[in-house]
């Protein structure tokens, strides 16, 4: 997996081992994921947790290797931001 932020002041591109999204998701706050369920309409409030996140990415390592270079995301911005996510 890649990642790249352009701004007019920072240049980034990292690239992360997709084996290791689960091990970073272990280091996340609690208070993080609490906060997306209380933004979080109804009964989908109920999948944002660590274990259920780091189930699916688990369940999901097969199909991210099978589309390596797939970009996910694509963020530009008028201020000349630039967020990508690539497989």
């Amino acid at each position: 997996m890649k990642v790249k932020i352009r701004t007019k002041g920072v240049h980034l591109s990292m690239p992360v081992p997709v084996s290791m999204v689960g091990f970073v998701i272990r280091f996340i706050p609690d208070r993080i994921f609490e906060d997306m369920k209380s933004r979080t309409p109804g009964p989908y409030c109920s999948l944002i947790s660590k274990d259920i996140i780091s189930l699916v990415l688990r369940e999901s390592l097969d199909l991210f290797k099978e589309h390596k270079g797939l970009e996910i995301i694509h963020l530009e911005a008028p201020d000349c931001t630039f967020v990508s996510l690539k497989l």
